[in-house]
This record gives structure tokens, sequence and C-alpha cells, in this order.
């Protein structure tokens, strides 16, 4: 099993307290910061632009996450401040069956990890084509645009499949990340269901108690299952 990390939404966090909620997130050494960008028409809701995206990269060295819902996602990678180590995924379904291959390249070219994003409805078989030239699979559990949403029935046995799928095509090397729900009843089924990305929020460690103990509670309960 690949080391499990951790990736905060950050359209989950306070943005009141978010000076403090970065530095909670670095003293505890959090892997990822998840970005949620929407542009009202791939999904029907707005969040998290290109000029938070660019502040957020500026005041701390934690790499960034960045989840593009936004439709053309080649025509708008320009946009956004990500480079050497970030993360950025593409939704197959924002071109449907048009050529991914544009927006992973020039993700690849700035020296982050494209991955490629599907939806619950999505077969997971429709990422075949493009593992070759991704880091890895941003799997839904929740349909995208809106967070507290409850995880889609049938998404552990999703992550199941799906990593089959990569093992079995020699890429086990390579990610899964699980978005939506990622509460700490749910995250160990997750883990054990193969994913290895954990897109966490106000289900857990973003929600009440001590950030610290938060993360310390979610990373033990990972930390169990990969034994």
């Amino acid at each position: 099993m690949l080391r499990p990390a951790i990736s905060p939404s950050l359209m989950c966090a306070d943005i009141f307290r978010l000076g403090e909620i970065i530095d909670g997130f670095e003293k505890n050494s959090i892997e990822l910061l998840h970005i949620d960008v929407m542009d009202g028409e791939f999904v029907p809701n707005f969040c998290l632009g290109t000029d938070y995206c660019r502040r957020l990269k500026a005041a701390t060295d934690i790499p960034l996450d960045i989840h593009l819902m936004v439709s053309e996602p080649e025509n708008k990678l320009e946009a956004f401040p990500f480079g050497e180590g970030d993360m950025v995924s593409v939704h197959y379904e924002s071109v449907g069956s048009k050529n991914l291959a544009p927006s992973f390249e020039k993700i690849r070219k700035r020296g982050a990890k494209p991955f490629i994003a599907i939806n619950p409805d999505t077969p997971t078989e429709a990422v075949s084509d493009w593992l070759e030239m991704t880091d890895g699979v941003l799997l839904m559990t929740v349909y995208p645009g809106f967070a507290g949403q409850s995880m889609v029935e049938g998404s552990l046995e999703r992550i199941t499949a799906l990593r089959r799928l990569m093992d079995e095509n020699g890429y086990s090397e390579k990610s899964i990340e699980v978005d939506g729900n990622v509460n700490y009843e749910k995250a160990p089924l997750m883990r054990r269901a193969g994913a290895d990305i954990f897109v966490v929020g106000t289900s857990s460690i973003l929600g009440p108690g001590d950030l610290t103990d938060n993360i310390r509670k979610m990373r033990s309960l990972l930390d169990e299952v990969t034994g």
C-alpha cells in the first residue's frame, strides 16, 4: 500500500482563521492542501479562484492539490499558480470523449502531477486510456459542487475496482485520491479498499475539536489499516 496522505479541503476552512489553520497544518506535517475550483458551469457553484490559490501558494510550502471542476480546463490552466510538487486534477467529464492529453501535458510541463478525476456516475474503466499520462485518479465519492454530502452508495466498491484495475495494468505505484464525506468512520474503509490520498473537511479534521488532535486521530486510523 502507498503511504497515506491527508489533503484538507480549504473550502471547508474558516476564512477568518485561515492563517492559524495553515500554521496548524504545517506543524502537523499535512501533505497537501486541497483547493476546489468551480466555474459555475461544470458544476452549479462558484468556489476558490485564482487569486486565492496565488496567495496560498505564497503563504506556505505545503504543496497545492488543485481540483479543477471547470469546463475547458486546458484553456484555464495558465491562470493557476502551480508548479513543482503540486497536484492538479482535471475531470474526465469536462471534455468527455475529447482529448485530455493537452491538459495533462501542460500540467506535467510545469513540474506538477496530473490527476484524472471522475464523478460517481462515471465507470472506473473510463480512466484506463489515461493512466499512463497521469500520476493517479481522484475518485469522487459524492457529486461535485457542494460540501457536506453523504457518500454515494457503492463508492467503496468503486475504490476497490479502481485499485484492481490500476494494479493489474502495472500502475500500482499510482495514487487513488478520494473526495467526499471522508470522515473518521469511512476513511479507514476507503484506505482498506485501496485509497491513499484523503480529502478531509468538516466531517473530520476541520470539524469540532482541536485541529492537532483531529489530525492525529485521522492519521492513527489510517495507519492502523496500513499496518
